[in-house]
């Protein structure tokens, strides 16, 4: 069954060879990559390092669409019989061939490895008339350039071309810097006449700015004697010529494809812009033009319906969609179909990930020829739109500025300009390129079907991924806003920090960042002191200076925290000797963290400080806002009244308490058993009296009277004047009891048996008796002498003994 299904199959195709015999360009379909010698493991065997950079740069997987179709399959396909290979798609894993030998056909679809052979194109004919080729210009050109002339700060003077340059505020970029240097461009076109030796590429070839060339249809390096089409797509991209025509991007490097055969219309045409856009990835190009496309052939079996430009079907937009998936940004365009009955967009502009671009004037509105959209399965096209009605491009035979029309001029126009958008931004990938041209387009938010998301401003994109690249992030701590963010700048370029508190109505400036060098990603950071700011939040804004009409805000953050506590004034404290203070109740500190020193080292028990000094307080809170206060301590001395004293008295006589104890200069309170004594310098009733006197600092001491009734020292029993010293012997406390009918100075003091003094007490004694307790337990056993002086009197001297 298998073998009569293949030879079923053989026989299918001869029928259809034979029904077509004119056909002699066919594609070879292949079923896999075989036992292939290339590695994915190895990419640097078939791509250059700038294209794998490429694919690093945007984290694109080498897969084995990349690795070249098996080159013995090549071989065999072209030792089968009288075949030449024409190009290969390793994409698409198919070989082009050209043969009108059946039986090589028989022999190649017999082969395991192929799953198909069909006709691609007919061999052309010298006489064969001319073929209306879709990139042909459908309205004569005429120049209604109504653009007012550019300003003379501009870098370039572009002379007839600044309205195409000035509606996208191309010349932005180019003031910017970006002029297309170090990005690579493909073109693939119907050829490049005469670039070798045109004025207008004068500065392309002295550079060295043509990397490559090669042709497609011919199968030679040479693509200078071929159609001028892509000469005139190339100029809208590369002319330098100052004052009289500047193209979008005259830094750029490029390569040069003819893949067009003017003189016919085939779908072998999309094989060889298939095999032109993997040379172009294979050598790491960033960006491709072409302002070709594809609907109708010459053979109406070739012929695509508008139901097969659904985005990924046709021969090229496979291509095209492969091409963008290897990170190139691939650039169409759209057609030029508006007045035609197809109408529609055309291939591969219908495909889902390229960037179709519409024609307009340089006034905006769109040419009528320029194709609608959308594609067949309704994805918005063309994707933006830009000039390409009486476009400027260079003339065939002196390279100065002449003006066509069609989406073939819009299509170089935009490429060039977003060669130096990317330049600015190689951190994005092609994807967002084009994603952020469309949303920098001025029907953004209302695509229609005739210039899809409108015509960009290449300001605004700037601005946008700007804004894309741009990181920030804040950090709290120490009462400290720490503001941290990253944006591409440069040495003109400057960011304002502003900030609003809760208080304000107004931003205001606090500080103002700025960078030199190129334009490249650089950090920034500012640190806003906070302490001073009572309320909560605090908003920051980041406003981006690049030129004096461009201005913008990066982004806004808020920032929430709590405000510096407020402990209030210093204090002064003061305590008496012996006594603390309790630091910890003078400030109130709740929800706070307190550290208390003193002289800079901590305290280590600030509730009971004994230590005079000025202490000092830093409160810290949850922020990390912090408030510090000070106390200064001091200690003042107590008063020393002494120790406490006995008197005796008559019963019925007064007694001056006063006299008992010195308090001059301190404010003196006696009381007994609690009350206060009215008059201390008259008492009557015995008792302990308390004597607290209190100095000028409130510091006070205390001392006590014990005060005896002795009813013989009244005036009817007047004892007579007498001296009594005992017990004798003695043992814990000896008494000296003086007695004297008028006020006396009792001097008493002990001598041991060596002579030495151990002991002394000098008291003025008020008339009456008194009792003078002396201690004798700390003394050491033996014998003592005590003596007594009245008035300074030596009265008596007794000899006593401790036992």
């Amino acid at each position: 069954m298998k073998k009569y299904l293949l030879l079923l199959s053989i026989g299918l195709l001869f029928g259809a060879i034979s029904g077509h015999a004119q056909f002699t360009r066919y594609i070879i379909k292949l079923k896999d990559k075989g036992t292939n010698p290339f590695s994915i493991a190895n990419p640097s065997q078939y791509l250059t390092a700038r294209s794998i950079q490429r694919r690093t740069r945007y984290n694109i997987p080498i897969d084995s669409t990349d690795l070249p179709v098996t080159p013995r399959y090549i071989d065999s396909i072209r030792l089968a019989g009288a075949v030449t290979i024409l190009n290969v798609s390793k994409w698409l894993n198919q070989v082009a061939i050209q043969t009108s030998d059946a039986a090589a056909l028989t022999k190649i679809n017999g082969f395991p490895f192929v799953a198909s052979a069909a006709p691609i194109g007919a061999i052309t004919q010298p006489n064969d008339p001319p073929i209306k080729k879709e990139m042909d210009v459908p309205n004569p050109p005429v120049n209604n350039n109504t653009n007012s002339p550019q300003t003379v700060t501009d870098y370039y003077s572009y002379g007839q071309s600044f309205g195409q340059v000035h509606l996208h505020n191309g010349e932005f970029l180019h003031n910017r810097g970006f002029r297309g240097q170090g990005m690579q461009m493909a073109i693939l076109d119907a050829g490049f006449f005469h670039y070798l030796t045109l004025p207008t590429f004068d500065s392309v070839r002295n550079n060295g700015q043509v990397l490559g060339t090669w042709d497609f249809v011919a199968g030679n390096a040479s693509v200078d004697e071929d159609n001028s089409h892509g000469m005139n797509c190339f100029s809208i991209i590369a002319a330098n010529m100052p004052g009289v025509f500047m193209g979008g991007a005259p830094k750029a490097s490029f390569y040069l494809y003819r893949t067009e055969d003017v003189a016919s219309e085939y779908p072998i045409e999309e094989q060889n812009w298939a095999a032109g856009m993997e040379r172009a990835d294979s050598l790491g190009v960033d960006i491709t033009s072409t302002s070709l496309g594809y609907n109708q052939f010459d053979n109406a079996t070739f012929n695509y319906t508008y139901a097969d430009l659904n985005g990924h079907k046709t021969l090229s937009a496979k291509a095209a969609n492969a091409a963008a998936r290897k990170g190139i940004l691939v650039v169409l365009a759209a057609g030029n179909e508006g007045n035609n009955a197809w109408h529609f967009i055309i291939t591969p502009a219908d495909a889902d990930s390229v960037m179709a671009i519409g024609a307009v004037s340089t006034s905006g509105v769109v040419g009528s020829f320029s194709s609608y959209g959308p594609n067949s399965s309704g994805q918005i096209k063309p994707s933006v739109s830009a000039v390409g009605v009486n476009a400027t491009i260079a003339n065939t035979t002196n390279g100065q500025p002449t003006f066509g029309s069609g989406t073939s001029f819009a299509c170089p126009n935009m490429a060039g300009l977003s060669t130096c958008l990317w330049q600015a931004f190689p951190e994005v990938n092609n994807m967002n390129i084009i994603s952020t041209l469309q949303a920098a387009s001025n029907r953004a938010t209302t695509p229609d079907n005739r210039t899809g998301y409108g015509i960009p401003d290449l300001k605004k994109a700037f601005v946008m991924l700007i804004k894309q690249l741009y990181t920030q992030q804040v950090s709290f701590a120490g009462c400290k806003a720490t503001l941290q963010w990253s944006a591409k700048t440069d040495s003109v370029i400057s960011i304002v920090v502003e900030r609003k508190l809760s208080t304000d109505i107004n931003y205001t400036t606090l500080a103002t960042q700025t960078s030199t060098g190129a334009f490249a990603l650089r950090n920034f950071s500012f640190t806003d002191d906070v302490t001073t700011v009572t309320a909560s939040p605090v908003k920051y804004r980041f406003k981006m200076n690049i030129a004096a009409d461009t201005s913008f805000y990066l982004d806004s953050l808020t920032v929430n925290f709590t405000p510096k506590p407020n402990l209030g004034v210093d204090i002064t404290s003061s305590k008496c000797i012996g006594t603390s203070l309790n630091l910890t109740t003078l400030f109130n500190t709740t929800g706070l963290t307190a550290t208390w020193t003193l002289g800079g080292s901590p305290v280590a028990n600030p509730s009971a400080v004994t230590t005079a000094g000025t202490y000092q307080l830093v409160a810290v809170n949850n922020s990390g806002c912090s408030d510090t206060a000070l106390v200064v301590f001091t200690i003042n001395a107590k008063p020393s009244l002494g120790t406490d004293k006995s008197a005796t008295k008559c019963s019925t006589t007064a007694y001056d308490l006063t006299v008992q104890f010195v308090t001059t200069g301190l404010t003196s309170a006696w009381t007994l058993t609690g009350t206060a004594v009215a008059t201390p310098s008259a008492v009557i009733a015995p008792g302990v009296y308390q004597l607290i006197a209190t100095n000028g600092s409130g510091c006070s001491d205390t001392a006590l009277l014990t005060l005896t009734n002795d009813p013989s020292l009244c005036p009817s029993n007047t004892p007579a004047e007498k001296i009594v010293v005992q017990p004798n012997p003695v043992h814990d406390v000896l008494t000296v009891m003086v007695i004297r009918i008028a006020a006396v100075k009792a001097e008493i003091s002990v001598h041991n048996s060596a002579g030495q003094k151990v002991y002394s007490i000098t008291s003025m004694q008020p008339a009456g008796g008194q009792t003078y307790s002396i201690p004798m337990k700390q003394m050491a056993g033996g014998i003592y002498y005590v003596t007594v002086r009245v008035d300074g009197k030596k009265e008596i001297v007794k000899k006593i003994l401790r036992k």
